[in-house]
């Protein structure tokens, strides 16, 4: 991309990336990734790939995932990050539905990528990065800018495809986003910023790129350690960092030792999103880390996003703020509008158009007469207009033909200092039709008694809104970008585990 290239000539031995579990291996300057990806274009140019066709990668947290998506897009490609963590027959189905030519897969996942059917080709990083030791240093011909073809994570089924055109050569100079996040996070030449997640999820993948292109350095870690993350930021003096709520969680767990052992001035922003987090816990960070977190509500489809500061949210505990562009609506089932408190679905007027790849229906479904979107959560705004997240429509419980929001009665029980985490889901009632049940991850060293937690949650919420039977686990699944996987859940109910 020519924002890399730039740097890459202003300040070719910066570190534009450092993937510190991979040593002296996992620096990669801006020169070296410039050229690599130039090299990357090459090959692929080179191999008969032509714009608009894709690749996809299968690959951790290491610098060839940053070589192959430059260098795929400067050769006008698609880009499809695959989540190492999805079973063979839903990477089966991305790599059928994005059209991908080529799989390019780490050796650590050679199991997964050999119980994958046999078209599209694939190869192995070492094999593809030799290969572009021999592709010379001819100059790129003037192609379209490729751009990352990503997929939803699948919460509620298999991962949907949010498909971009191409960007014209002639435009290859522009942002491809608006630019109001740099303004608003204080991102520049300056940043370096931490990325604990894994780079096949949007949020990670879009803002290490975006560190690059603004020419600071993105510190990738292969996945998340509480401990290690706080360590980094010492280390490398980290100014900007990207989480979910459960690494809040988790992090908030550390021995007092432990949490305080760092210095951390260097931090000023901590931007999290993914899932809603927990009043307290937020409340816990903030206290620890001071005034730098900041929320926002968006998905990969790019319709809206929201966004709030931590002075605001002391003002507004558990809103996601307002919109950064457009307008957010809530209406109900029939389409009319809901006067502020009242929960139904949320809908964004004045974001970018998209579409689900190969799916007009569900596309359709995402619109309504207005052209407004949604994806499909429920919130409800207050009388400033400021968004807050109730659940996914999906997610509602309905027992005996009343209404259950699961955040609200998480919410509730979340406030419990013997809960680190929980998730309520609707379990099969013959009578009801479904009742909640609530699954809790005990605070570190302490032991609830269920009959303690529904006494608590008697004393908060009505009658169909308490939990009919409170489990406790040992953890709860969520997806790689930390969201929670409630038909995980279900599924685990019903066979009665």
């Amino acid at each position: 991309m020519p924002h890399l290239k730039r740097w890459a000539q202003r300040q070719p031995d910066k570190p534009a990336a450092i993937f510190p579990d991979l040593g002296e291996a996992g620096v990669i300057t801006f020169g070296a990734l410039d050229a690599l990806a130039d090299a990357a274009a090459r090959w692929l140019i080179a191999a008969g790939f032509a714009p608009g066709e894709g690749i996809a990668l299968l690959l951790e947290n290491e610098p060839a995932f940053l070589v192959m998506t430059y260098g795929a897009k400067r050769a006008g490609l698609m880009v499809t990050p695959l989540s190492i963590h999805l079973r063979p027959p839903e990477v089966a189905h991305v790599l059928t539905d994005s059209g991908a030519r080529l799989l390019v897969y780490s050796p650590a996942l050679s199991t997964l990528a050999e119980a994958l059917p046999p078209d599209p080709p694939r190869i192995a990083v070492p094999e593809a990065m030799a290969a572009l030791a021999a592709t010379g240093d001819e100059p790129l011909p003037p192609r379209p800018i490729g751009r990352e073809f990503l997929y939803s994570s699948g919460t509620t089924g298999l991962p949907k495809g949010i498909r971009r055109p191409l960007i014209p050569w002639e435009k290859r100079h522009e942002p491809e986003f608006d630019m109001s996040w740099k303004r608003l996070y204080g991102f520049g030449e300056d940043t370096v910023y931490l990325s604990p997640a894994p780079l096949y999820h949007a949020a990670p993948n879009r803002y290490v790129q975006r560190t690059i292109d603004g020419g600071g350095t993105a510190v990738i870690t292969r996945r998340f350690d509480a401990a290690q993350c706080l360590g980094l930021i010492e280390r490398y003096r980290i100014t900007h960092s990207q989480w979910v709520p459960t690494m809040f969680v988790r992090l908030l767990a550390l021995p007092e030792e432990v949490r305080r052992a760092h210095d951390l001035s260097s931090h000023r922003c901590a931007i999290h999103a993914a899932a809603p987090c927990p009043v307290p816990v937020k409340r816990a960070m903030i206290d620890w880390w001071g005034p730098i977190l900041w929320e926002y509500y968006a998905g990969s489809e790019g319709i809206g996003t929201t966004v709030i500061d931590s002075e605001t949210w002391l003002r507004k505990p558990g809103s996601v703020g307002r919109p950064a562009y457009g307008r957010v609506h809530i209406l109900d089932d029939a389409g009319n509008p809901l006067p502020p408190g009242e929960v139904g679905r949320i809908w964004f007027e004045g974001g970018a158009p998209f579409a689900y790849h190969n799916d007009p229906a569900k596309t359709a479904e995402a619109y309504n007469d207005r052209g407004w979107a949604t994806l499909h959560d429920l919130g409800w705004l207050d009388e400033e207009g400021f968004l807050y997240l109730s659940d996914r429509r999906a997610d509602l419980i309905i027992s005996g033909g009343v209404n259950v929001y699961p955040a609200e009665v998480e919410a509730v029980l979340a406030r419990h200092p013997a809960v680190a985490e929980v998730a309520v889901v609707g379990a099969p009632d013959p009578e009801f039709g479904e009742r909640p049940v609530a699954l809790v991850v005990p605070a570190a060293g302490l032991s609830p008694d269920a009959a303690e937690l529904q006494a608590y949650a008697a004393a908060h919420l009505a009658g169909p809104k308490r939990p009919v039977r409170i489990l406790f686990v040992s953890e709860l699944p969520r997806s790689e970008a930390g969201k929670l996987l409630r038909r995980v859940l279900k599924e685990r109910l019903r066979a009665g585990l």
